[in-house]
C-alpha cells in the first residue's frame, strides 16, 4: 500500500487539489489517497494550522500532494496558515525546491512578452528551501527607545549550500550541461560564501557550464532573454521571487508547479517530497470554479516522477495536459481574447479525456 497525504488547505487549494486527485487517481488507481486539514481550514477546527492529525499522516505517507495556504482573516494575527507550511519544509527537511518552467505550445499569447520570446521556454529554478531568511534566527520585532524594529537574520552554512548546489548539477547533466548561479555577492556575505561554495563545487562536475549572476541582472535576463536559462540555482528568498516572475512567463502563475524534496527515501529508494502549485490560495476567487488546475495537476506529475518512481505515470499526466491545451482547453487566466474559457472542472475533464492509464 502506498499512501499519499492530501492537503488541500484554503482558497482555491480545494478545487485544484481536487483536479490533481482525480488525475492522479486515473494513472495510479491503486494508490491510497488520505486527506487531512492544514492551514486556515486547520485553525478553524482546531486552532492550529498545523495540527497533529497532519502530522502523524505526513509521518506515514510516502508523499504529500498540497493545495495552498493563506487566508486575509489571519494576516498579521500570531497564529497564521503559511506557518504550516514553513513546519512541514523544516521538519522534513524539504531542502531542495524544483520549479520547471515550461511554456505550453498554445500559450505563448497568454504570456506578459512576446510569443517569439517565450516559445519554446523549459527552464527549472532550483531553489533552496529551509534556510536564509526564511528560517534564520533571530527573527523579532521589538522597540527599542520607542522606535519599533523588525529583525530577519539572512544565514546560511557551507553544507547547506553545497548539498541544493549538487542538486542542481546534477540535474543539469540530465539537461543540457547548463547551470547559472544567483547570489548578491557584490553586498552580502552569504551571496560571497554561496558562490565560493558553488565555484568549489564545479570542480566535480567539468561537463556543466556555470555561470554566475547577481539577483538583479537574473531578474533582468528572465524577462530580456529566458531562452537563455536551463537550470538556475537560487536561494530562498531569490528563488521564490524570480520563479514567480518566470511563472508569468508561460502565462499564469497557475501554471507553475513545484516539487519540494529531502533526503528521506522510501522502499522504492525515491524522494519523500511535497508537491504544490506556488500560485497560493487566490482568495479573491476562491470557490467559483475557475481557477486554473494546471499546476496542480503537474505537481501530481512531479510525485509520479520524483516520489513514485513512475516516469511513466507522470509523462502520461503532462502529454495529457499538453494535448488539452493544444485542443484549446482554457481557464479565463490563460484565453485569448475571444477565446472560450473552462471552468476548472471542466478544464480537468479535458485533461482526462486524454488522459492514458
Amino acid at each position: 500500500m502506498t499512501l499519499i497525504a492530501v492537503l488541500p488547505g484554503d482558497g482555491i487549494g480545494p478545487e485544484i487539489t481536487a483536479a490533481a486527485v482525480d488525475v492522479l487517481r486515473r494513472v495510479r488507481p491503486d494508490l491510497v489517497l488520505e486527506e487531512a486539514l492544514v492551514g486556515a481550514s486547520a485553525i478553524d477546527v482546531t486552532g492550529d494550522p498545523y495540527p497533529e492529525q497532519t502530522r502523524s499522516l505526513l509521518r506515514r505517507s510516502a508523499a504529500i500532494l498540497f493545495g495552498a495556504v493563506g487566508d486575509p482573516r489571519y494576516d498579521g494575527q500570531e497564529i497564521r496558515p503559511e506557518q504550516a507550511l514553513l513546519a512541514i519544509r523544516k521538519e522534513h527537511d524539504l531542502f531542495a525546491n524544483l520549479r520547471p518552467v515550461q511554456t505550453l505550445p498554445g500559450l505563448e499569447h497568454a504570456s506578459s512578452l512576446r510569443a517569439e520570446i517565450v516559445a519554446g521556454l523549459d527552464l527549472v529554478v532550483v531553489r533552496e528551501l529551509t534556510s536564509g531568511l526564511y528560517f534564520g534566527q533571530p527573527k523579532t520585532t521589538r522597540t527599542v527607545d520607542g522606535v519599533v524594529e523588525a529583525i530577519d537574520t539572512l544565514y546560511y552554512n557551507e553544507v547547506e549550500i553545497e548539498r541544493i548546489a549538487r542538486v542542481a548539477f546534477e540535474l543539469a547533466r540530465s539537461r543540457s550541461n547548463r547551470l547559472t548561479s544567483v547570489d548578491k555577492q557584490n553586498v552580502l556575505e552569504s551571496g560571497r560564501l554561496w558562490r565560493r561554495v558553488v565555484t568549489r563545487l564545479a570542480a566535480d562536475y567539468p561537463d556543466v557550464e556555470l555561470d554566475h549572476l547577481l539577483v538583479d541582472n537574473a531578474a533582468m535576463q528572465l524577462v530580456r532573454d529566458p531562452r537563455r536559462f536551463d537550470v538556475l540555482l537560487t536561494e530562498n528568498t531569490f528563488g521564490d521571487i524570480l520563479s514567480d516572475e518566470a511563472a508569468m512567463l508561460t502565462g499564469s502563475i497557475g501554471n507553475l508547479p513545484s516539487a519540494s524534496l529531502g533526503p528521506r527515501r522510501g522502499d522504492n529508494g525515491a524522494m519523500f517530497g511535497m508537491y504544490e502549485p506556488i500560485s497560493g490560495s487566490a482568495p479573491d476567487i476562491a470557490r467559483q470554479n475557475i481557477a486554473n488546475p494546471i499546476a496542480a495537476i503537474l505537481s501530481a506529475a512531479l510525485l509520479c516522477r520524483h516520489s513514485l518512481a513512475d516516469e511513466e505515470a507522470a509523462q502520461a499526466i503532462e502529454l495529457a495536459v499538453a494535448e488539452a491545451v493544444a485542443a484549446g482547453a482554457r481557464t479565463r487566466d490563460i484565453a485569448a481574447p475571444g477565446e472560450t474559457s473552462l471552468s476548472t472542472t471542466d478544464f480537468t475533464a479535458a485533461v482526462l479525456a486524454r488522459v492514458t492509464d
